[in-house]
């Protein structure tokens, strides 16, 4: 049975800049984009002190871009040693000069997230800022750091989807002759602009900065969910011990977030609010 209408993959090339022998992928260009735009928009949450109990942020301007260099180094070498140990373990043993490629794509977002997180307990040791308060200004920006990294997956034609008989299949270069769900797309949709909004009234509307760590539990809740949900789209990594019956490493992968999640909410709504600027 054949779709009843392909969306057609752009095969947009790679490499955006080629001059000699000089080339500038998407990829980078679009985690790039996404780490610049995020520090962009913790330095804007920090200058807005309604936001923050007490109206005094828990950063300076000089902090927030030492969290810049922490977090690109958490998403760059944690994204790929996930990638390394959480997905494709035989793959990189097997092939280990493969590991420093990282031009040429796969990044474990799980991974990513595992050492950002060490990185900003060390980074609140460091600087004696509260962990809580970093996690949630981190959380509040990665929404868009996730949507362009999502696309940067598309442009790559890595992470597709499962083989589909609906209209909206797509086939991608090195995904066979099937077309397949473009699952990047689902992804950067609920993972990145939804959060996006999610996020914001968080942050906006419902004031969560001033509960740290309110604001990072929803952020870990809506991601378990979205992510859990696209999983149902995504072509599943082959052969990994976490894909359990009906249920993709991924989704696995998410339960803990979940779980973390759901108690940091319950942790953050109970603790008074004049405890929250030394927590």
């Amino acid at each position: 049975m054949t779709p009843l209408a392909l969306l057609t993959y752009p095969n947009i090339n790679p490499v955006a800049i080629e001059y000699g022998p000089i080339s500038i992928k998407w990829y980078g260009i679009a985690y790039l984009t996404g780490l610049v735009l995020g520090w962009l928009y913790i330095r804007r949450l920090i200058t807005t002190p309604r936001l923050w109990y007490g109206d005094k942020p828990p950063l300076t301007f000089e902090r927030v871009d030492d969290l810049l260099l922490y977090m690109t180094g958490g998403v760059i070498i944690g994204g790929r040693l996930g990638q390394v140990f959480l997905y494709d373990p035989d793959f990189y043993f097997s092939h280990p000069a493969e590991i420093v490629k990282v031009w040429k794509g796969g990044m474990s977002f799980h991974g990513a997230l595992i050492a950002c997180g060490l990185l900003i307990f060390l980074f609140a040791r460091q600087y004696k800022v509260p962990a809580r308060s970093v996690m949630d200004l981190v959380c509040a920006a990665s929404p868009i750091g996730i949507f362009f990294g999502r696309i940067a997956n598309f442009i790559n034609s890595e992470h597709w989807g499962r083989v589909t008989t609906s209209a909206i299949g797509m086939v991608f270069p090195n995904g066979g002759p099937e077309p397949r769900h473009p699952s990047q797309l689902y992804e950067a949709a609920l993972e990145g602009l939804v959060m996006w909004f999610i996020m914001r009234i968080a942050t906006h509307r419902m004031l969560g900065l001033k509960r740290p760590g309110l604001v990072t539990g929803i952020w870990l809740i809506w991601y378990a969910i979205a992510r859990s949900f696209c999983e149902i789209f995504r072509e599943p990594e082959t052969y990994n011990v976490f894909n359990i019956g009906p249920f993709t490493a991924g989704q696995v992968y998410c339960l803990p977030m979940l779980l973390i999640g759901l108690y940091m909410v319950w942790a953050a709504r109970r603790t008074e609010v004049s405890e929250k600027v030394t927590a």
